[in-house]
């Protein structure tokens, strides 16, 4: 964070350690070395209106406080301060870019801000916005440089991502301020992973209000939605290879398409999630002969006969099928409250799991073997995908014969089911993990059970990356494998809230989430300082 301003520049405060920046200041001229900085003006006057070595006398050039960093969320990790005016869009303003790559970055921004696309110009003029990639730097792609400085703003980046970032701050900047302040900015992320998790197959969401939600989310540097579209109570996507498991209400591929389009024109990856071998009663409801049964005969609510190579080979179709229409690096496996493993005997109460576990992997074989086996085996199916796969904490197991491949991550959630371990344990296996924490980011409707929605402030006041189970952190040592986090909208009585609702009510938790995965460090800001700034950039 913005510790102190001394000699012109806004210092880092000690503890925070930012990677390599995108560039120099966008002019080739060191931080802190123009005029500006040095107390002239930018005409080579000194504050008295003086030519350096010459007697003051008077003269018409202004002269400037040092600037301020700009209020952002989630705020700019570091800024160099300097003297100027700053820069605020005019009609006769023109966007710039340096590379075609950028053309949907400058536009979007043109339009923003009311300014004129002007493509690629070699030509500099007053008033630009330049848009730069720098592609051997070797930073962050995620990262930028802005320099704000003679009227003119340049955002450098190693590639598009970092860019359209720092068109988010330079927005930010206009729409609480009115002006970019001068001086430079260089941000990163701390945390790769910063996400939403939408419960689209309990309570179904519009495309346009889902379409309403990415636009909300890249304009705060997020870079995932997950959708988690297939549970018990709802199948939510069209379906070429089993049409019969689609609910009534459902998006349209080409809607998908659509979705998709504009996530990854906001540099935002859609995290398809099919949940199994649990909460597939919608595919079920069609394929009843493929529901698991007890030792009694007793159907098992949600869950699939993993011993039934019929579960597999429907479930790997529509895996199949959707990496199609969902093209980012990212799949989620679900895997959680697989009902056979919530009795005190699994083995006794589903004697068909344990023989076909003791068949596949051995005599000593458990149906969590089993269960283990089937997450590896539909990981393999996303895999060949160029996918990686996550999977809900609760789907991995302590000990056994069969272990959960090494390149799953850990969606870790909740400490409560059966099956949770302590994050540590995870972490200590070297396995990589993503922040779910349903103490701080689960906004479940209705409130079922104990849950409570999560405000803003909580998370803002309380919450960071390591902070994985309950309100405890773990070690700090930790901190790389804690890829980031996101924050989840299940619904479980779905109309408790309107889609209206769900997004007023979700508006400051994930201002205060996104916050804290771009920087976990205690925030400058008091909370009704950020609340009225999130007021202000909204």
């Amino acid at each position: 964070m913005i510790a102190a301003v001394a000699a012109g520049v806004l210092v880092a405060a000690s503890g925070v350690s930012l990677g390599l920046w995108a560039s120099s200041d966008g002019d080739g001229s060191p931080a802190g070395s123009t005029a500006a900085s040095a107390g002239q003006t930018p005409g080579g006057r000194d504050e008295e209106g003086a030519a350096p070595g010459k007697s003051p006398s008077p003269s018409p050039s202004r002269t400037y406080p040092l600037s301020k960093a700009p209020r952002t969320i989630p705020s700019v990790r570091d800024h160099t301060a300097e003297r100027g005016p700053g820069w605020r869009p005019a009609k006769d303003h023109r966007v710039v870019v340096t590379d075609p790559a950028l053309a949907d970055e400058g536009r979007l921004i043109a339009g923003e801000l009311g300014l004129a696309y002007a493509g690629e110009k070699g030509d500099r003029r007053d008033g630009d916005l330049r848009l730069e990639l720098n592609r051997g730097s070797g930073a962050n792609p995620e990262s930028y440089t802005m320099t704000v400085r003679g009227g003119r703003v340049t955002v450098t980046a190693p590639a598009e991502a970092g860019v359209f970032y720092g068109t988010r701050t330079l927005k930010q900047e206009i729409k609480g301020a009115g002006t970019a302040p001068e001086g430079v900015v260089r941000d990163e992320p701390a945390k790769q992973r910063r996400g939403l998790m939408l419960d689209t197959a309990r309570k179904f969401y519009t495309a346009g209000w889902i379409e309403d939600r990415i636009r909300e989310l890249g304009d705060l540097k997020y870079n995932e939605i997950g959708l988690h579209f297939s549970d018990d109570q709802g199948f939510r996507i069209a379906s070429d290879s089993h049409p019969e498991i689609v609910s009534e209400q459902h998006l349209t591929k080409a809607q998908v398409k659509k979705i998709v389009d504009l996530a990854a024109s906001r540099h935002i990856t859609v995290v398809p999630e099919i949940d199994s071998p649990g909460h597939l009663g919608a595919v079920i409801a069609a394929h009843p002969d493929l529901q698991l049964r007890n030792a009694g005969g007793g159907a098992v609510r949600g869950a699939i006969d993993i011993s039934d190579p019929g579960s597999a080979e429907i479930v790997d179709d529509l895996l199949n099928e959707y990496a199609g229409l969902f093209p980012g690096g990212q799949w989620h496996l679900g895997a959680d409250e697989y009902q056979a493993l919530v009795v005190s005997d699994p083995e006794a109460s589903f004697p068909g799991l344990a023989a076909a576990a003791r068949d596949k992997y051995g005599p000593d074989a458990t149906v969590e073997d089993l269960t283990t086996g089937w997450l590896n085996d539909r990981a393999a199916t996303v895999r060949a995908h160029d996918r990686t796969p996550r999977a809900w904490n609760d789907g991995f197991f302590r000990g056994g014969s069969v272990p959960a491949a090494k390149d799953i991550q850990v969606a870790y959630w909740t400490g409560k089911e059966i099956g949770a371990r302590p994050p540590v344990e995870y972490l200590s296996e070297g396995r990589k993990v993503i922040n779910y924490n349903d103490e701080f980011l689960y906004y479940v409707l209705g409130e079922p059970l104990t849950f409570v929605y999560p405000t803003g402030e909580r998370i803002y006041e309380q919450w960071t990356p390591l902070v994985l189970r309950g309100t405890t952190p773990v070690p700090d040592r930790y901190d790389a494998q804690i890829l980031g986090g996101s924050f989840a909208v299940w619904g479980d009585i779905p109309r408790a809230q309107t889609q209206d609702q769900v997004a007023a009510g979700i508006r400051l938790p994930l201002a205060a989430t996104v916050q804290k995965l771009w920087d976990p460090d205690r925030p400058e800001l008091s909370w009704a300082q950020f609340r009225a700034l999130a007021d202000k950039v909204d």
